[in-house]
């Protein structure tokens, strides 16, 4: 199938692809924050900096857009029809890039955590991410803070 965009517009979108601060990932901060826990975020001192450091559990969490990240066994995670070539280069290099920097920060002594995009596309899946999250660090959040 071929793109229905030009090439100028297509490199207009991808253009507007944020590397950080994306939707899914502002709203699991505002849910942790919710709970009371309070983090850093994108960390220039840690390998790969990270989405959300949490240094008093010495834990980071590593919000993962399906598509690029190559979730596993999610609808979102498709190759595009079109220089097929060069999207599995990338892939592949992005995932070679998580491992890489999941190893270093595990080296580190800090614990990795991912939430998947999929996993943050509602109200009620960002809360059910950010409890799973608060319980895996054994922080018990306030009763009146959850949803």
């Amino acid at each position: 199938m071929a793109d229905f965009l030009s090439p100028k517009e297509r490199s207009e979108r991808m253009s507007r692809i944020r590397s950080k601060d994306t939707s899914p990932e502002v709203a699991l901060r505002r849910a942790l924050h919710a709970l009371g826990l309070r983090f850093r975020i994108h960390d220039k001192r840690l390998p790969g900096r990270p989405d959300i450091v949490l240094p008093r559990f010495k834990t980071v969490v590593l919000v993962h857009g399906c598509f690029w990240h190559r979730h596993q066994g999610c609808r979102v995670a498709t190759t595009p029809k079109s220089n097929t070539a060069f999207w599995l280069d990338k892939f592949e290099r992005n995932t070679v890039r998580d491992a890489r920097n999941i190893a270093s920060l595990q080296a580190l002594g800090w614990k990795v955590l991912v939430a998947w995009e999929c996993e943050l596309g509602s109200l009620r899946k960002v809360q059910d991410a950010a409890l799973r999250i608060a319980f895996e660090l054994g922080h018990s959040p306030h009763p009146n803070s959850i949803g």
